[in-house]
C-alpha cells in the first residue's frame, strides 16, 4: 500500500510504545500513517470561538482556527487563552490555518508543553487537514508551516469525523546520530 496519489515506495512496519506504526519512504519524503480508531478523529469544538474552528484528537488535542492570513495573526495573543481554556482539561494545541487555494494552506501552531509557537506541528497539521477535508471536501492537502517546510496530509474522512488512512508526509533530513549511554542500554535489557 502506498500513500494515495503517490508512487509506491519503501514501506516499513514498526512498533513504538506498543503501537503498530506504518512508515513509507519515497525519495526524500517519509510518510507516517497516523493513529485511527474510535478514540481518534474530529469532535465538536468544546469552547466558544469567534472564528470558524475545528477540533480533533490525534493522541493529543488540537484546536484549528481558520483565519484570512496566518502572517497577520498575533499568535501569542490568540493562542494563550485558548490553550488554557477551562473547557479543555489539560489544554490544547492551537493552530491557525489559511486556505490559499484548493488543497493548499498555510499553518502556524502554538504547542502545549512548549508554550509557544513551533516551526511545525505534525499532529496539528494532520487535524487541520482533516477539518479542511470536512469543510472543503478535499482529502489531499499541502500545508506550508512556519518553518518553511511543506507537509502533505492525505486521508479518508467518515461523516462521523473519524479518519482512515491518514498519512502525514514530508521531507526528512538527518540532523545527527544519537548514541545512548551504555548504562541506559543495560537498564533497557535488564
Amino acid at each position: 500500500m502506498s500513500i494515495p496519489g503517490a508512487p509506491a515506495g519503501q514501506r516499513v512496519e514498526a512498533i513504538s510504545n506498543g503501537e503498530h506504526i506504518s512508515l513509507l519512504r519515497e525519495g526524500d519524503d517519509v510518510g507516517i500513517r497516523m493513529p485511527e480508531g474510535e478514540a481518534f478523529g474530529l469532535r465538536k469544538v468544546p469552547l466558544p470561538v469567534a472564528l470558524p474552528a475545528g477540533f480533533g484528537w490525534i493522541g493529543n488535542p488540537q484546536l484549528v482556527l481558520r483565519v484570512p492570513s496566518v502572517a497577520e495573526v498575533d499568535l501569542p495573543q490568540v493562542a494563550r487563552p485558548l490553550r488554557h481554556h477551562a473547557a479543555l482539561a489539560g489544554g490544547t494545541n492551537v493552530n491557525v490555518v489559511e486556505v490559499v487555494s484548493p488543497g493548499i494552506a498555510r499553518i502556524r501552531s502554538w504547542e502545549r508543553g512548549v508554550e509557544g509557537e513551533t516551526l511545525c506541528c505534525g499532529t496539528g497539521s494532520a487535524v487541520a487537514a482533516a477539518w479542511l477535508a470536512r469543510t472543503e471536501g478535499i482529502t489531499d492537502w499541502r500545508l506550508a508551516t512556519a518553518g518553511g517546510e511543506v507537509v502533505r496530509v492525505v486521508l479518508s474522512l467518515g461523516e462521523d469525523g473519524a479518519w482512515h488512512d491518514l498519512w502525514l508526509s514530508g521531507r526528512v533530513r538527518r540532523l545527527g546520530v544519537v548514541h545512548p549511554d551504555a548504562a541506559l542500554l543495560l537498564q533497557m535489557q535488564g
